[in-house]
């Protein structure tokens, strides 16, 4: 699983270098996050320990995964995650919007979910 997540980092889709220059080296709020992290039997796009918060990327894809995605989601909510998750074109688009998001959510314990 790790050479696996090994090689997701070295082939991020657009949105996900761009979310993670805007994450990375604690620019946001101090927080830690990591990339392509295995959690349990996945692969988070980006998780911070610290805050025990998972952000999720999806493309078009997940519309048709929204049931594996669902699962997914209950797992790591099992084990303590709050999962945020946007779309791809929205990351593309309104990366300040979204950088907003999860930087709220940082500080709001309760905030999680789809942010379309």
């Amino acid at each position: 699983m790790k050479s696996y997540a090994q090689d997701l980092r070295s082939n991020a889709t657009d949105a996900e270098r761009l979310l993670w220059g805007r994450l990375r080296r604690r620019q946001l709020g101090g927080f830690k996050f990591r990339r392509q992290r295995p959690m349990g039997r996945y692969i988070c796009d980006f998780v911070c320990l610290e805050a025990s918060m998972i952000i999720e990327l999806d493309g078009s894809q997940h519309v048709i995964d929204a049931p594996y995605d669902a699962n997914r989601d209950a797992f790591l909510r099992s084990a303590g995650f709050r999962v945020l998750r946007f779309w791809n074109g929205d990351v593309l688009s309104q990366t300040d919007s979204v950088v907003e998001t999860i930087y709220e959510a940082l500080y709001r314990p309760g905030m999680e979910g789809r942010f379309d």
